[in-house]
């Protein structure tokens, strides 16, 4: 299964849209994960429009558009725990931490989180998190970012992709 991880896409207050280059990507994959700063309902009714299934959480720019805080999915044998991570930078990884402990079913679950624009792949406390940036590249981000991920049998593949 093949899963697309996007966030921050902040539509229409600090860009446009998604960049072209990406959207075939999004298209082609078999569930979207979304951390959350649609900023728009537009920009959430578009999401939908792309993704064959789609993952969504509420971030903290987010008007009222009908999401959770935290979500979990099995795709491909992996249990993904979705948060924006609202707060401040310092303790981020510790707050994505928590909702996996707080929300997982199983003990290798991946946290999968937002909200500091910044592209990341790491460890903490025993809990691998991804946050995919933002995929328009959103202040303060430097570039747009996503991250493609094949997860089979409970094993993932993360792929990088920015421009």
């Amino acid at each position: 299964m093949e899963l697309a991880l996007l966030g921050d896409s902040h539509i229409p207050s600090r860009e446009p849209h998604i960049p072209n280059s990406f959207l075939e990507t999004i298209r082609s994959v078999d569930h979207v994960i979304h951390t959350g700063d649609f900023d728009s309902k537009g920009a959430l009714a578009d999401a939908q429009d792309l993704a064959p299934a789609l993952t969504a959480v509420h971030g903290n720019m987010d008007p009222q558009i009908g999401l959770p805080t935290v979500a979990t999915v099995e795709v491909g044998g992996v249990e993904f725990v979705v948060t924006h991570g609202t707060g401040s930078r310092g303790g981020w990884e510790q707050r994505v931490a928590d909702a996996v402990a707080e929300h997982a079913t199983t003990d290798d679950a991946v946290g999968v989180a937002g909200h500091t624009h910044e592209l990341t792949d790491t460890v903490y406390d025993g809990v691998r998190i991804l946050n995919p940036g933002s995929v328009t590249g959103a202040n303060p981000a430097d570039r747009p970012t996503m991250v493609t991920v094949t997860a089979e049998d409970g094993d993932l593949d993360v792929t990088v992709h920015e421009l």
